[in-house]
């Protein structure tokens, strides 16, 4: 697909509706694992929460390869540079397996040490330990799948992955129903694993059959050691954001966990999978966005560009205002998923009514920080994460939750308070235009296909 065509068939909702449902499906996986396991043992599905932490901290490596690639397919595709795009997908594929091989060989390793450390143990330890040796044992798979999903959807095909993920997550949640009442975690890990077996083959196969050929590794050949350090300066920052993001929820839940009762615990695990349904447009929206900007500022076309942004904010908000009200209205029938313990539910309903200041910056957050990473604008987000994370997010957990005593409402509040800040200031930097000179990479045109433009730091 040429790049022209495919930048006039690109519209944020064609881009974004599957992109949602994919993301849904996918959010499921690991919300069935809870769900299901919750009606069996509450303490069990807190497990799957707590050993699903550890592992998405050391996927950080696929993070960073992911995020760049997204990035730079994007903008070399719209720059109409379509071999740089393919030679840049190959090491997308490469590098990530690599690494997930040998993460998961550390979470076969040293699971109970990495669980210890976030500050489980007891039969919460075992559970847990059980869970992660299964999952985090087979990440390569999660490594290869995130990979290849992410340079399909740089080429526009949202739909093809919203397809695959759709089946993935049936078979899971049919094996999920097998196994758990038999093997309990383990039941629910082994259901997880082989779902994403199933997404990684069909996402493989057609990857080389509708965006690439088997033949694209051949462009690694020489090895582009060009390519590897721009992806690096692209995807390292990228990868920051989220990685502070996530260990500093990891510091907090370390932080919090002996002054939290069991009660407060469970209410806290099942209150962030229900949670995961508020901000799920957004993340749809940002992540579409991030696929148009990438092609309009390749192409040289920045005032559309921040045209793009800004209308795809006041969408994700007023969407997020609509979600939050609907799961106000049905919070109690939705909590009831999980349980029917009546101290519980009161925890999770006044959670849920401190959630809805949290949803306004988290939206802001997901959109434009996407849009900047369209841009190629990667650094500022990172500091900006660096202060607010851990200044905010972190020590106001600790002050609001273990200081003045106030447990797991003060540690909403704490959580709030960080998502609103970085939305500030993510409003204010795409307003004032900053990210416009960060672009990666220059027209076909103007460079003779090969030159990587300078990138500069923020």
């Amino acid at each position: 697909m040429k790049s022209g065509e495919t930048m006039k068939k690109m519209k944020l909702f064609s881009l974004a509706w599957p992109i949602f449902i994919e993301t849904a499906l996918f959010m499921l996986l690991g919300m069935i694992d809870v769900l299901i396991l919750s009606r069996y043992d509450g303490l069990a599905a807190s497990a799957v929460g707590t050993a699903n932490q550890a592992v998405s901290i050391v996927t950080i490596v696929f993070n960073i390869i992911s995020a760049a690639s997204a990035v730079m397919i994007s903008q070399y595709l719209g720059a109409g540079r379509r071999r740089d795009a393919s030679q840049t997908a190959a090491l997308a594929i490469v590098l990530p397996l690599s690494f997930g091989i040998l993460i998961s060989a550390v979470f076969l390793l040293f699971r109970r040490p990495l669980l210890v450390l976030i500050g489980a143990d007891g039969q919460l330890l075992d559970f847990a330990g059980q869970y992660l040796s299964i999952v985090g044992g087979t990440i390569f798979l999660q490594a290869m799948m995130t990979a290849v999903s992410v340079i399909i959807r740089s080429h526009g095909l949202t739909r093809i992955t919203m397809y695959v993920c759709a089946g993935m997550n049936l078979f899971n949640t049919a094996l999920d129903l097998v196994l758990v009442p038999r093997m309990g975690v383990a039941g629910a890990a082994i259901a997880t694993c082989a779902g994403r077996l199933i997404g990684c083959v069909l996402l493989t196969v057609i990857l080389f059959t509708k965006v690439e050929k088997p033949s694209v590794f051949r462009t690694l050949i020489p090895f582009p050691f060009g390519q590897l350090r721009m992806m690096l300066k692209v995807g390292i920052p990228s990868a920051l954001e989220t990685f502070l993001y996530n260990l500093s929820q990891l510091v907090i839940t370390m932080i919090v966990l002996n002054c939290l009762s069991q009660n407060e615990l469970i209410a806290k695990t099942y209150v962030q999978s229900i949670t995961m349904l508020f901000y799920l447009c957004s993340l749809a929206v940002g992540q579409a966005s991030q696929i148009m900007i990438g092609h309009l500022v390749g192409a040289g076309q920045a005032d559309e560009a921040y045209r793009q942004g800004c209308r795809s904010h006041r969408a994700a908000l007023a969407i997020m205002a609509i979600t939050c009200t609907v799961g106000m209205w049905l919070r109690e029938p939705l909590i009831g998923l999980f349980t029917d313990d009546p101290k519980v539910i009161s925890l999770c309903t006044d959670i849920l009514l401190l959630n809805c200041v949290l949803e306004l910056g988290r939206t802001t957050n997901l959109v434009l920080i996407a849009c900047m990473r369209g841009a190629g604008d990667v650094y500022y987000p990172a500091v900006c994460a660096i202060f607010s994370n851990w200044l905010i997010s972190v020590l106001g957990s600790y002050l609001m939750a273990v200081v003045f005593g106030m447990g797991v409402y003060g540690m909403w509040i704490a959580l709030a308070a960080d998502e609103c800040v970085r939305g500030i200031l993510m409003l204010v930097r795409w307003r004032r235009g900053r990210w416009r000179s960060k672009r990666i990479v220059r027209s076909a045109a103007s460079d003779g296909e090969k030159e990587i433009s300078e990138f500069k730091a923020a």
